[in-house]
């Protein structure tokens, strides 16, 4: 099982202007020298997050989809992040993943945040999925899931583990981050697994502030590298599937895990 290099792009968002958001992160991307497996983006990254979908949503096969595909081809690299898709009369804050030959898998955010009334303007996502890519496993989650343990519990049978690395894209307010970086840290521990939190900085159309805080955590609770809060920046990591696999090996909480069905 090979390493797996990530890059992790903190950033402030133009507020619903997805031409200045794609130019901002094209100079970002561009400007990631090492050898990619994987870039990850933050929520809604193309227009921040706006309550009213109607106004910025775009079909599936849609100008971000395009732009993510020619950013994943130009860098030989997978690309996520997620932004609002229409489906009928339903919108969704939808995660895509872009491989470098332009297809892609999806994950419908099944947690809405009603305390900004989310719920009111989305639909809810029905299925949790696990991406693999390059023998890794990756079950990717969205901002307020993150809260949420059974959603994004592991199981361990037949000597396999359903994923190895959790990734969280999103726009958490500041005024929350000491439980941002306290569930992310919670949920690498309880799941045996890496966790990456990616998360924007500024200011938004709403007057949220928004401090950051993006970090990988490796399965002891570690955080292998963080970005400076209220700062832009990159992280570039090589994550060990070597060093993930000794760990449980060492540490086998998996064998007494309780099981749990996913939520219907």
């Amino acid at each position: 099982m090979q390493d797996l290099n990530i890059s992790i792009i903190q950033s402030s968002l133009h507020w619903e202007n997805k031409e200045k958001n794609f130019s901002m992160f094209e100079k970002k991307i561009a400007s990631i020298k090492e050898a990619i497996d994987l870039i990850i983006l933050p929520e809604m990254f193309n227009t921040g997050f706006p309550m009213f979908p109607e106004k910025l949503a775009e079909e599936q096969q849609g100008i971000t989809l395009e732009w993510l595909r020619g950013q994943a081809k130009e860098k030989n690299c997978v690309i996520c992040g997620s932004y609002i898709v229409k489906e009928s009369i339903n919108y969704y804050n939808r995660l895509v993943f872009v491989n470098q030959k332009g297809s892609f898998q999806y994950y419908d955010k099944r947690h809405l945040f009603r305390m900004g009334n989310e719920h009111e303007s989305f639909s809810q996502g029905k299925e949790r999925i696990i991406v693999e890519y390059k023998s890794w496993k990756i079950l990717p989650q969205i901002c307020y899931d993150l809260r949420f343990p059974v959603w994004s519990k592991n199981n361990f049978a037949e000597n396999r583990f359903d994923y190895d690395l959790i990734r969280y894209f999103d726009n958490w307010p500041a005024v929350r981050s000491k439980a941002w970086k306290a569930l992310l840290k919670a949920r690498a521990i309880e799941n045996q697994a890496y966790v990456i939190g990616v998360n924007r900085v500024g200011l938004d159309g709403n007057k949220k502030d928004h401090s950051g805080d993006s970090r990988i955590i490796d399965p002891t609770g570690k955080n292998i590298t963080k970005i400076k809060s209220n700062t832009e920046g990159i992280k570039f990591v090589k994550l060990s599937y070597k060093n993930l696999k000794e760990y449980r090996e060492s540490f086998a909480v998996g064998l007494d895990w309780d099981s749990f069905e996913a939520l219907k």
